[in-house]
């Protein structure tokens, strides 16, 4: 039976490893859903030799902006399928413009991550660069009723998204139609300015929308003004002509709706 070895089993991992073990496959891992302790080399190296198939969702470390799992365990992955979870973030800003896999890394606020992502790579993984996560529990509707949702006015700025369970299917399609190494994006198919997605979900919710602000009148954290430092659509036409994966959710609207 085919084994998957997850590190990390944070929100988007637990729905990779749902679909996995609804596809059949055995999925051991870490984390504080995960039945492995990452910091026991023993469980980790004796779970890895279960596994032909490894999976990593853990990001760069905040303080060294190395990766932590080949910072420990990169020896030990040597004869695995790899896959790793980045972000779409490599890419920095666009301007507005598509991105795709072929499109210049590194030159944005992530530097850290495109190290990483540059990293996985070269040790021949299948790298899936995903932009703003959403689904149960993350989402517009979440942010609403908790009073932290923003309408900021900066014409032009526009985001890709994706729903988790369009994650999911994406990695088990790698998993399962045994993908050929390379960074594959899954996003969804309609960048849109966040206001259009707020102003969406509050008519949903049939709640007046949030004020329109400037960013410093909103004054969102660091990592909230740096998600709006950049500006990019991303184009997902590799991982459908490749993985044969469609998103179940191709707008933000069926994801809404869907969640609604």
């Amino acid at each position: 039976m085919a084994h998957l070895f997850i590190f990390g089993l944070g929100y988007t991992a637990k729905r990779i490893a749902a679909s996995a073990k609804a596809a059949g496959w055995t999925v051991s891992a870490t984390g504080s859903d995960g039945d492995v302790d990452f910091a026991k080399r023993d469980s980790v190296m004796a779970a890895l030799a279960q596994a032909g198939h490894v999976l990593s969702s853990v990001p760069p470390d905040r303080e060294s902006g190395l990766d932590p799992v080949l910072d420990s365990y990169g020896d030990a992955l040597g004869r695995h399928w790899l896959g790793y979870l980045s972000s779409t973030g490599v890419y920095g800003d666009a301007q507005g413009a598509w991105v795709d896999e072929s499109s210049p890394t590194g030159e944005g606020r992530r530097t850290a991550r495109a190290e990483c992502d540059a990293q996985w790579l070269e040790r021949g993984a299948r790298v899936f660069r995903l932009p703003g996560i959403y689904g149960p529990g993350r989402s517009a509707f979440d942010r609403i009723r908790a009073g932290k949702a923003h309408r900021i006015d900066l014409p032009g700025q526009v985001f890709s998204r994706v729903h988790v369970e369009d994650i999911a299917s994406g990695v088990v399609a790698a998993l399962t139609g045994d993908a050929p190494p390379g960074a594959y994006n899954l996003s969804d198919d309609l960048p849109c300015s966040q206001n259009t997605l707020i102003e969406f979900a509050c008519d949903l919710l049939q709640v007046e929308p949030p004020p329109l602000q400037t960013i410093e009148e909103a004054g969102l954290s660091p990592m909230a003004r740096g998600f709006y430092a950049e500006n990019r659509r991303v184009a997902n036409g590799k991982a459908k002509r490749i993985l044969g994966w469609e998103p179940a959710y191709p707008t933000y609207r069926e994801g809404l709706l869907a969640l609604h």
